[in-house]
């Protein structure tokens, strides 16, 4: 059907619920067709969605860059391990790669994906959907914050509103499909 990129943490974070996660998303992505694109990872909850892609039947492409190729494990079992030289690459190329994102729990990488690529949204450097992931309010504190940023008017409410989320994979993909 489409490609969706996922940002999602290298690390398992504190909780089995992320990881129940990850597997879900990975299994409703392959089940609908759907090709994941991600960082390449074959650890933390990169790996679980990786895999649970793969173990469903689906397609699985990472996008790593050479020189974290030995720190974040790449996964040398996907469907298609792309290697670029730089983050600034990695990123492109997972941008370009997809027709969608979506964000997951995760650290500062994740972070940093998800600001960098809902601002490029924002300038009109692509229209693809974007949506958060709020599994066991994980993300509930940035919503409210980001419904303050738009209460002092430091943030367009159809800005705010380019960003969706749901508390379930299942939600999260039918939010993404009705904009594809």
């Amino acid at each position: 059907m489409s490609r969706l990129c996922v940002y999602l943490g290298s690390r398992p974070g504190n909780s089995p619920i992320f990881r129940q996660a990850a597997v879900e998303l990975g299994t409703l992505l392959a089940a609908r067709g759907h090709t994941l694109v991600y960082g390449g990872a074959r650890i933390g909850l990169m790996g679980d969605l990786a895999n649970a892609v793969l173990d469903a039947g689906g397609d699985a492409i990472g996008v790593m860059p050479d020189h974290l190729v030995e720190r974040e494990q790449a996964h040398f079992g996907l469907t298609e391990l792309i290697r670029v030289g730089n983050m600034h690459e990695r990123k492109a190329t997972m941008a370009s790669q997809s027709e969608g994102f979506i964000a997951l729990p995760g650290g500062i990488g994740t972070f940093e994906e998800l600001f960098e690529i809902w601002t490029w949204g924002y300038l009109g450097l692509h229209d693809k959907p974007l949506g958060l992931l709020n599994i066991n309010d994980f993300y509930s504190p940035l919503l409210t914050f980001l419904d303050n940023t738009v209460s002092h008017g430091f943030l367009g409410a159809t800005t705010r509103e380019m960003l969706l989320d749901a508390e379930t994979p299942s939600d999260l993909l039918d939010a993404i499909q009705a904009q594809l």
